[in-house]
């Protein structure tokens, strides 16, 4: 997962930004209601940056993040944050939180392209937070899909959420070398630093079958070895296996350097611990 820096935008202005233009509907009185609102969204807000400085989350009620005054069958959802912030008076807050992953990046895989937000705490569960910044993750649809709808019931459960867990700055995924019929693959895995705590351990490797990281990253890395095996064989048969082993850690440092958890770095660093595949084991 990649951090992102947290969105400068608030949850009340976020808001009033996103039901500024809203029509007043004739008896409904649509935009009166959801003005006086206001109050009880800064609140949820607020809530909502408590509970993550205090790893509770999951223990957030939907109940308490209603927006009062409007029934649930009227779809606020659809007028704050579809008519509000996607198509609305909103956009503007709504691209610069897509902007924000370098290179596009969706931070949940760290692969994907951005595409879409994701609301961490699922806007129909917790309407008042929809569109609150820090509740907006930019992702990819992969992503976006396979977090879906669901509620962690425990901190364990908890997704990593990019703008509040900053993981990044020390190493915790590895990878093993599978030999296996003439063949080599890369099979991923968490190892948690010795100081994470029992709930961050568990909470890293939630994320990392919520977001099937082990396949994503396996995919990658396997495509990536057919891709330099002609290369190797060249280097090995030029420089020997010492060659091939430096080429292989010259490239893990390089990427590692920028990103401690890149599935590429961890590709070569693992590659280069392999003495067989360094002598030659290159597969295909």
């Amino acid at each position: 997962m990649w951090s992102l820096r947290p969105p400068r935008y608030d949850a009340r202005t976020s808001y009033e930004t996103c039901i500024s233009r809203t029509r007043e509907m004739g008896e409904q009185k649509r935009r009166t209601r959801l003005a006086a609102a206001a109050d009880a969204v800064e609140a949820s807000g607020d809530q909502l940056r408590a509970a993550a400085v205090e790893q509770t989350l999951h223990a957030l009620d939907p109940e308490d993040f209603q927006i009062p005054g409007i029934r649930t069958d009227e779809k606020a959802v659809t007028w704050i944050y579809q008519n509000g912030m996607v198509s609305g008076p909103g956009r503007a807050i709504y691209d610069e939180l897509m902007s924000a992953p370098e290179n596009e990046r969706c931070p949940l895989c760290g692969h994907g392209t951005v595409s879409q937000l994701d609301h961490f705490m699922p806007k129909n569960s917790y309407p008042a937070l929809c569109v609150d910044p820090l509740n907006l993750i930019p992702a990819c649809s992969d992503c976006n899909w396979a977090k879906g709808d669901t509620r962690a019931s425990t901190p364990d459960e908890l997704p990593l959420h990019p703008y509040i867990d900053d993981i990044d700055s020390e190493p915790w995924l590895d990878a093993r070398v599978i030999h296996e019929d003439g063949l080599v693959r890369l099979e991923f895995f968490v190892a948690p630093p010795a100081a994470w705590d029992n709930t961050l351990a568990a909470r890293c490797r939630n994320h990392f079958r919520l977001f099937s990281l082990r396949k994503a990253y396996a995919l990658k890395a396997n495509g990536h070895i057919s891709e330099i095996r002609g290369y190797l064989r060249s280097l090995l048969t030029t420089g020997g296996v010492g060659a091939v082993q430096r080429h292989l850690l010259d490239i893990a440092s390089s990427s590692l350097t920028q990103r401690p958890n890149s599935w590429m770095g961890v590709t070569y660093r693992s590659l280069a611990r392999d003495m067989a595949f360094c002598q030659g084991a290159f597969g295909g």
